[in-house]
């Protein structure tokens, strides 16, 4: 039978069987090779902070209101959004339609950490990984696109000092394609691998996290402070460094996911003397700028582009994979021992090759 990944309560996962549904008129089923796991919003979950689990979205009125009957609650069943897979059945009326996939074909998507999903082929138009990329490749087309979308929301370009904070999965991401569009890129980050991860893939120069942090770029940037930060951590602490790294006018970034209150972020400082610009980057919309032109879907066809190129070679980012039987392991790692991880890969071996799992690459 198929499995799928649970959280029955905070901090604890199981793998669970559920009934394979029926293809219908205009659906696909796909069988999935690999599941990457998100160490930021999905964690929320995981350790039970994320804002869902304790209060109900409104999205007519964009608020997040009281608790209600039907929001989510544990068990959480099917979280992730970083699959790939391949096709393996088709329903009636599918090809009919341009871009439509075909039986075979290996496609990207989000459906979560289960062996097989059936799903409308088209939410899965413009999802077919080009021939030749690693399948792998294909977890990390949404964490590029909300790289990428900060990255566009901070309007760095050439001649330009951006700070990225926290040189995780996107974080790296973000500073490579920073660094595409031609800015200087300053990475701030305390884990020793991954700060050369940062500069492999185009810092200019990597900074220790903390108060001297904001001295140091004033240091490389002749007085001014960073035109523009980005944080990707999540961490209040963080955020707060970022409105002291930019100098007068500049713009920080917020594309964390961050939980609970921000006793750490101080408004009264460089803040309000210094007129910084914050504005927050989320993968539902691109920013309002750009939005004549450029929306998700382009985000992610970008982001495909740019791994067929090998800009990166994300395959150097996978530190971790774990047959989907261990997941419990893999949350485990993420939780408990977050800098000995970059991305963390859940395999189903039932859809592909076998290979080593659990273990570092």
């Amino acid at each position: 039978m198929p499995r799928t990944v649970r959280f029955t309560a905070p901090r604890t996962v199981d793998v669970a069987a559920f009934d394979a549904a029926a293809v219908g008129p205009g659906e696909v089923r796909v069988a999935t090779t690999s599941s990457g796991i998100s160490a930021g919003t999905e964690l929320t979950a995981y350790r039970g902070t994320n804002p869902y689990l304790t209060s109900t979205w409104d999205p007519v009125q964009r608020l997040f209101t009281g608790a209600h009957p039907e929001q989510p609650s544990y068990p959480l069943v099917g979280w992730g959004y970083s699959e790939v897979g391949r096709v393996v059945e088709v329903g009636a009326g599918v090809g009919t339609e341009p871009g439509d996939v075909a039986a075979g074909d290996v496609v990207w998507g989000i459906w979560g950490h289960r062996s097989e999903a059936v799903l409308p082929a088209a939410a899965l138009r413009g999802h077919r990984l080009p021939e030749g990329l690693d399948p792998v490749a294909g977890c990390f087309v949404r964490v590029g696109a909300i790289a990428l979308n900060a990255v566009l929301a901070a309007d760095a370009g050439l001649g330009d000092t951006v700070v990225v904070l926290g040189q995780g999965v996107i974080g790296l991401l973000a500073t490579r394609f920073a660094a595409l569009s031609g800015a200087r890129v300053l990475a701030v980050e305390g884990v020793p691998a991954r700060r050369e991860r940062a500069r492999a893939l185009g810092a200019a120069e990597v900074l220790d996290p903390g108060p001297d942090a904001a001295a140091a770029v004033r240091a490389l940037t002749r007085g001014r402070g960073a035109d523009m930060a980005i944080d990707l951590s999540g961490a209040y602490p963080a955020l707060h460094e970022a409105t002291r790294l930019v100098g007068a006018d500049g713009r920080v970034v917020a594309a964390g996911f961050y939980q609970g209150g921000a006793a750490d972020l101080r408004l009264g400082e460089e803040f309000h003397h210094n007129r910084v610009e914050v504005v927050a980057s989320q993968i539902g919309a691109v920013p309002l700028r750009k939005r004549a032109r450029w929306d998700v879907a382009r985000l992610q066809e970008t982001v495909v582009d740019l791994l067929a190129a090998g800009q990166p070679d994300v395959g150097a980012l996978v530190s971790h994979r774990f047959d989907v039987a261990d997941a419990p392991a893999a949350y485990e790692l993420l939780d408990t021992r977050p800098g000995e991880a970059l991305q963390v890969v859940l395999d189903f071996p039932e859809n592909s090759a076998p290979q080593d799992t659990g273990g570092a690459l």
